[in-house]
């Protein structure tokens, strides 16, 4: 007896554009391009698996080739080319899978059948799928008749793999890029084949399957098929639980609740009972890291669209996230997310898993002395600083030097001087300093913690430093005494660039309130934009003040008194000076270039 029974991977595979789930974006492109006649000859899509490429080639081929389209264009499925095609007895559809041909023979036979015109259709439709396993030599022996085709052609490229693809076929194509289907997409997909199909199910088990099928939805009518079968057409939460291999939410927040406590007993107990069942430890540690990570979205009103679970659970998740730190819950996710690396390579995965699940009881208490040693590196940070600052203060007092007196030799010291020398002595006023050898003091190791607090320190001191130098006296800029900085400018930049020389001696300035402006021929022009940061940084030292704008301006060619000047003009000039230069001309035949 035959078996009359189809999955629903394939009973229920689209067969219109409107039937493709969740790519809008191509099939309305497709149905367009129909519409306005608008057909290219190569087209290439590509995305995840399972998700309508290949659906969508067949789909748009029939389309192409329907004798009666609907005003939807869509294929009617009636006329003889929908009925053949459905048959798989058409003569214009092709569908080539390049797994199993993709040799250059395989590819010169395609070029072979390519010659001849279509029968019983308008256009003869190539599909080529899992194209990107072509060879080199395939791909190459293609290009020529993807790039020129005739006129009744159309190739259809399906990969889920584009950068093994070469370019040269890349340039050649329409690329169409098939995104993931949503959760809530396949969700509502499956309720309505289990309706149809008399199946009874719940909403939160189909969530489990969409979430299993990562965005495929041929992954998820398959396993929503075995679900059915081992639950006997009853799709429940548990059965699906069972059947999937994925542990439930209830697991994870007990784990975590004991991980908070420090109940390593607990934690492992529960651990433990799980690995009874025939879970593996890098399945548990992987969903230990997907709970932190839904615990971390919740923090954040913005990121709770990312949070893809029921809505009974989400109100779980809300609960415990407000009981947990922002740095507990990272932490916890940066364990978890290091034990799963190393569950890859570890002979005893067990005893990996187990000291993962350890460390994370351990972290509350490691986040809370990390806290505490922070709080004590700070205080004690404040109190380098203030003893920093205040050393400044003494250093800064002590600037207030009298130059003018000499000190005495410390020989000299220790003799005391007449009451006579008491009127050569400075103002009261003026206080002199005796510096003492300073012995350094051996140096400690800085806290890791601390490096940043004390570049932060002395980068408070250096602004102060700053403060004091520019409390030296501003001298105002006026058109008088800028004259001779800018003339001692000019002159070392004659004298590092020659060539510039009788250019910049030409150049003048013009002072207009704060804004500075110097006009320079042409030809020096480029030299001063490029030391234009430096006059101006030299004004304002000379002068303490930088309360002022540089700008430079090109003096116009009616300023500088000279008119440019072609070769044959300048060798007539040179020739009315030196006759023998016009002899030197006729005997060497040459010609002066305009």
């Amino acid at each position: 007896m035959a078996n009359d029974y189809i999955v629903s991977a394939r009973k229920y595979r689209p067969k219109t554009f409107n039937e493709v789930l969740g790519q809008e974006h191509i099939t309305t492109t497709l149905k367009n391009a129909i519409r306005t006649n608008h057909i290219a000859h190569s087209y290439l899509f590509t995305g995840p698996r399972g998700i309508g490429k290949t659906s969508c080639a067949r789909i748009l081929a029939k389309a192409l080739n329907c004798l009666t389209p609907t005003e939807d264009l869509e294929a009617c499925g009636k006329c003889a080319s929908c009925t053949s095609f459905n048959e798989n007895t058409s003569f214009a559809i092709y569908e080539l899978d390049a797994a199993s041909n993709n040799s250059v023979d395989d590819v010169r036979e395609l070029t072979e059948q390519v010659r001849y015109a279509p029968q019983g259709g308008k256009y003869k439709v190539y599909i080529i799928d899992e194209v990107h396993m072509l060879s080199g030599s395939a791909f190459n022996a293609f290009l020529k008749t993807l790039e020129e085709p005739p006129a009744y052609a159309i190739f259809i490229l399906a990969t889920t793999e584009k950068h093994k693809i070469l370019p040269t076929i890349l340039s050649r194509c329409q690329i169409f890029d098939f995104k993931r289907i949503s959760t809530e997409q396949i969700i509502a997909h499956l309720a309505a084949i289990c309706e149809e199909e008399n199946i009874q199910y719940e909403k939160d088990a189909l969530q489990l399957v969409a979430q299993k099928s990562e965005g495929c939805m041929r992954d998820a009518l398959s396993i929503m098929d075995k679900v059915a079968s081992f639950s006997n057409q009853h799709i429940s939460y548990e059965a699906a639980l069972e059947n999937l291999k994925i542990l439930d939410y209830d697991f994870y927040f007990q784990l975590i609740e004991a991980i908070v406590t420090q109940d390593v007993t607990k934690s492992l107990l529960l651990c433990e009972d799980v690995l009874q069942r025939g879970f593996e430890p890098h399945i548990i540690i992987g969903g230990l890291a997907e709970h932190y990570r839904n615990l971390l979205v919740c923090r954040d009103q913005e990121m709770a669209v990312l949070l893809d679970v029921p809505m009974g659970v989400k109100k779980k998740y809300y609960s415990q996230a407000n009981l947990l730190s922002h740095a507990f819950i990272i932490n916890g996710l940066t364990v978890c997310a290091h034990t799963e690396e190393q569950l890859r390579t570890a002979r005893n995965k067990r005893l990996q898993m187990e000291l993962g699940i350890i460390k994370l009881n351990h972290l509350q208490e490691a986040v809370q002395i990390l806290m505490e040693g922070e709080e004590l590196v700070k205080k004690k940070l404040i109190s380098q600083e203030r003893s920093l600052l205040h050393r400044f203060e003494l250093k800064k007092s002590s600037l207030q030097i009298d130059t003018s007196i000499k000190p005495p030799r410390p020989a000299e010291a220790s003799i005391t001087e007449p009451q006579s020398s008491l009127s050569t002595a400075p103002p009261e006023s003026t206080i002199l300093v005796e510096e003492k050898p300073v012995t350094a003091a051996p140096t400690r190791k800085q806290p890791l913690g601390a490096l940043s607090s004390l570049r932060n320190v002395k980068a408070q001191i250096r602004e102060q430093i700053k403060e004091h130098e520019s409390a030296k006296v501003k001298r105002e800029i006026t058109a008088e005494n800028i004259v001779e900085p800018l003339q001692e400018i000019y002159q070392q930049l004659c004298q590092k660039k020659t060539f510039y020389k009788s250019s910049i001696e030409r150049s003048y300035h013009e002072l207009q309130g704060n804004k500075l402006t110097i006009y320079t021929p042409m030809l020096s022009m480029t030299l001063l934009a490029e030391e234009k940061m430096n006059i101006k940084a030299r004004l304002t030292a000379h002068f303490n003040n930088d309360d002022f704008e540089l700008h430079l301006r090109e003096i116009p060619e009616e300023d500088t008194g000279e008119k440019v000047q072609s070769k044959r003009e300048m060798f007539e000039e040179m020739a009315s000076k030196n006759p023998h230069l016009l002899t030197l001309r006729d005997k060497l035949g040459f010609d002066i270039i305009p």
